[in-house]
């Protein structure tokens, strides 16, 4: 029998624990947490929240296993294409990550059970919607005791999202800083003067960051009640909160790309029938589109069928892809919030309770789609070094190389030394040629650009 590999992700939680086993996927749940467990399982609030899409399914196959000292039963969740982050989020999908808990909890009460954490890193997006991936984050409810996940929400999910809306988007990314949720403190002192007139967030942030400032290092008592009444008020205010809050992708870089792009309709047509021509030669099951904007060439992929990763790093393209995302109800399309300059690394306690984003899925097929002059131009990565990068993703790569006297490439001359001699078509096919075999390759009708079709050597 094959080892079984502890997931570093989950060391923190005494219930239980995370392992792999033959390329699967399974939990462990401790003894001590087996009167929750079955009462999670014995009062039906599991099979409501599977019923409902909130919560990812698993099977019991404890007796396929020698249970070790300490373990009550093994689980073995429904496997999840790729795991994403917080920071990797839009808005929208923080927001409605934020929602998704706070119906987990009220449905939970409903049962006698309460969230004992409400760690943003619990849910997943998994066919085109949010869920709870911990099985082990419900306890009993005990009376007159308040919500124990309380904070830990505030500062996952109501701290970012109102620096988002009322500050700035860019300031989601200090989750990826503060991967225990932003503290309270620094979102009230970044937070607009215009916040401390709302009700629900002076509430919920500045006076709830100055409760603890007050109490900080002094002993606290623990015998705090609140009934049942006012716990359901709190979540329903806190829901409230969150509905209420807004952000409109304007004014970034891409969100609005593909309205004011220098393809005629002809070449934008004749594109996209070419990488449909060539997604379709490589079969791939699953695909990574990175630069994705809006996503109008991912979905060549994931409305086949095909799960699909849309990267892109500009919070207004992957916003607008994520809430098209949503009102098609598509089950196959992810976007994500990635900047390939500086992509996601290893966080956490010894940089390993969070894996970086190129250790964290495979793909069979990478686009590559108007992207390679960004990166080599806007950013200065040599030409070298992005074949080598691509060449460890997947076994095929659909790229467009856009040369000098394309106007897009002008634009981004327009205000710096043009310092890039290597920067052609005949260098661009050398140096990719080191790494992958062309197998197919097209000019993009009514441009100057050319589409490749590559396929990694072998080794």
């Amino acid at each position: 029998m094959s080892e079984r590999v502890r997931l570093p992700a989950s060391f923190r939680d005494p219930s239980g624990f995370l392992f792999q086993h033959a390329d699967r996927l399974y939990r462990q749940i401790n003894a001590s947490y087996a009167p929750h467990y079955e009462e999670f399982i014995g009062s039906g609030l599991y099979q409501s929240l599977v019923d409902d899409k909130w919560i990812i399914p698993h099977s019991d196959v404890t007796a396929n296993w020698d249970l070790p000292e300490g373990a009550f039963k093994i689980i073995r969740p429904e496997m999840i294409p790729l795991i994403s982050y917080p920071f990797e989020w839009s808005f929208s999908q923080l927001k409605d990550a934020a929602l998704t808990t706070l119906r987990i909890q009220k449905k939970a009460m409903q049962f006698g059970m309460t969230l004992k954490d409400s760690s943003a890193y619990n849910i997943q997006f998994h066919r085109g919607h949010p869920l709870l991936i911990d099985t082990l984050s419900f306890e009993h409810l005990a009376q007159g005791k308040p919500w124990i996940g309380y904070r830990q929400f505030c500062q996952h999910f109501l701290a970012p999202l109102a620096l988002m809306a009322m500050r700035d988007v860019r300031l989601g990314m200090l989750l990826r800083t503060y991967i225990d949720g932003i503290p309270l403190d620094l979102a009230s002192a970044l937070l607009p003067l215009r916040t401390r007139f709302n009700f629900s967030l002076q509430s919920h942030i500045h006076l709830h960051a100055a409760a603890e400032k007050r109490f900080a290092g002094k002993s606290v008592k623990k015998n705090t009640t609140m009934g049942t009444y006012g716990l359901a008020g709190i979540i329903d205010n806190l829901e409230r909160t969150i509905k209420k809050l807004q952000w409109e992708p304007r004014g970034t870089a891409w969100g609005t790309y593909y309205a004011m792009h220098n393809y005629t309709e002809k070449a934008f047509e004749h594109k996209k029938e070419l990488v449909k021509k060539f997604f379709m030669e490589t079969k791939a099951t699953c695909v990574w589109d990175l630069g994705a904007n809006t996503g109008v060439f991912s979905r060549i992929a994931s409305e086949g069928g095909v799960p699909t990763i849309a990267f892109d790093m500009d919070p207004g393209a992957v916003e607008v892809n994520y809430l098209n995302t949503r009102a098609k109800d598509e089950t196959y399309l992810l976007p994500l919030l990635i900047d390939l300059t500086n992509p996601t690394p290893g966080l956490g306690w010894a940089n390993k309770e969070r894996t970086p984003i190129l250790d964290r899925g495979k793909p069979d097929a990478v686009f590559a789609l108007a992207l390679i002059h960004h990166l080599a131009i806007s950013h200065n990565v040599p030409l070298d070094n992005l074949a080598d990068f691509f060449s460890k993703l997947g076994h095929w790569l659909i790229v467009e190389f856009i040369p000098k006297e394309d106007s897009q490439v002008q634009k981004l001359l327009a205000h710096r030394e043009d310092i890039f001699d290597g920067y052609t078509r005949d260098h661009f096919e050398k140096i990719f040629g080191r790494y992958f075999k062309t197998r197919r390759k097209e000019t993009i009708a009514g441009s100057v650009r050319t589409l490749y079709l590559m396929e990694k050597n072998a080794k």
